[in-house]
C-alpha cells in the first residue's frame, strides 16, 4: 500500500510542475490527500484467517493510525469471477474509504483453482467471523460494518451479509470448531454496497446467459444447481436484511444487468432499504472520472442516510 502510494504522488508531483495554476491547485489538493492516507494508516497484512485444502486464507488490516475505540470498517472482497483476481491487485480500490478515515479489511478467499463452490462463500463468511473474533483488538465497530466489492467480489459482499446461519456456511471457522477464542454471536452487517455483483448464479450456467466464469466454479458436480443457489443472494432475499446499494452498468457484458434489478425489485418487494445506481452505457466496470465521482457521491449519500460514518462513530 506504501509502494502503491508513493507511485501516485511521484506521478501527481510529475504532473504538478507542467500543469496550469488552475489543475495544479487540483493535483496539489490530490497529493495532499495521498500524502495524508500514507502517514495516517498503518497497515497488518496477511493475517491468516482460515486454512482449509492445506491453503491459508489471509486478509490486510487497513486501521488509521490514533484510533483507540470502534471505528466503521469496510471489508472488500476482489473480484476476478472466483477464478482469478487477488486482494494486492484491489489495494487502489478503496482509497476513497481511507481518505475518509474507515478502517478496512481487504479479503482474499479460496478461488476454483483452489476449491469449487461454495468454498469462496464459506471463506467470505468465515473472515467475518474471524472480525467478529478480533474486533476489541483492531478496533472494528461491529456495528458499523460495511461490505463491498466488484463482480464477484460484489457477489460475496452479498452473500456474506444475506446468508442466515441456518445455510451452514461458516460450520469449518477457526474458533467455531474449539480453537481459538470462540464467537457465536449472529453474523450481522450495517450495509451493503455491491459493485456490479451476481445475484443468481444459476441463471450463468446454461442459457442464453451461460458465463465461462460460473461454470468453472461450479465444476462438473452433479448437483451444481444446488450448490448453485444455495450461494444466490437471492435465494436469501427477505424481511430484516441490511440495506443494499448496487451499482452497475446497463451494458455489463459480463454480469447481466436484469440481475441488478431483479436484485432490487426482491428487496423492494419485502421492505429491504435498496436502491440502484445505473451507469448508462456502462460495461463491467472501468468507469469514467465523472461516472466513478457520481458512484462516489450516491456512496456517501448512502452511508449518511444510513448513520455510517466515521464522525457518527463511538469512537
Amino acid at each position: 500500500m506504501r509502494k502503491s502510494c508513493l507511485a501516485a504522488i511521484v506521478v501527481l508531483s510529475l504532473l504538478f510542475f507542467s500543469a496550469p495554476d488552475v489543475a495544479r491547485a487540483q493535483l496539489a489538493d490530490s497529493t495532499q490527500k495521498f500524502v495524508q492516507v500514507a502517514n495516517t494508516y498503518q497497515v497488518t497484512p496477511n493475517i491468516t484467517y482460515l486454512t482449509a485444502n492445506n491453503w491459508d486464507a489471509k486478509l490486510d488490516v487497513y486501521q488509521p493510525r490514533g484510533v483507540s475505540g470502534p471505528n466503521p470498517t469496510l471489508v472488500y472482497f476482489h473480484g476476478g469471477g472466483w477464478t482469478g483476481g487477488s486482494k494486492e491487485s484491489s489495494a487502489l480500490t478503496f482509497l476513497p474509504y481511507l481518505e475518509m478515515g474507515w478502517t478496512v479489511v481487504n479479503v482474499e478467499y479460496r478461488l476454483a483453482s483452489v476449491s469449487l463452490a461454495p468454498a469462496a462463500v464459506e471463506d467470505s463468511r468465515c473472515a467475518l467471523r474471524w472480525m467478529y473474533r478480533n474486533a476489541k483488538q483492531y478496533n472494528f465497530d461491529l456495528g458499523k460494518v460495511v461490505l463491498t466489492g466488484t463482480s464477484a467480489g460484489g457477489h460475496l459482499a452479498l452473500t456474506t451479509g444475506v446468508l442466515p446461519a441456518s445455510a451452514g456456511m461458516e460450520r469449518q471457522c477457526p474458533g467455531d470448531r474449539g480453537t481459538g477464542p470462540v464467537s457465536t454471536e449472529e453474523l450481522k452487517v450495517a450495509a451493503i454496497i455491491n459493485w456490479y455483483g451476481i445475484a443468481d448464479v444459476v441463471e450463468l450456467l446454461d442459457g442464453p446467459n451461460m458465463k465461462s466464469y460460473a461454470v468453472a466454479w461450479l465444476g462438473s458436480m452433479g448437483n451444481r444447481e444446488e450448490i448453485a443457489r444455495r450461494v444466490s443472494p437471492l435465494t436469501y432475499v427477505r424481511q430484516g436484511l441490511p440495506p443494499v446499494l448496487t451499482i452497475h452498468g446497463d451494458a455489463d457484458p459480463t454480469v447481466p444487468y436484469t440481475q441488478a434489478v431483479r436484485l432490487r425489485q426482491a428487496l423492494e418487494k419485502v421492505g429491504v432499504s435498496t436502491e440502484l445506481v445505473t451507469v448508462p452505457g456502462g460495461k463491467h466496470g472501468n468507469f469514467t472520472l465523472d461516472e466513478n465521482l457520481k458512484i462516489y457521491a450516491a456512496i456517501r449519500s448512502f452511508l449518511a442516510r444510513h448513520n455510517l460514518s466515521t464522525q457518527t462513530s463511538s469512537n
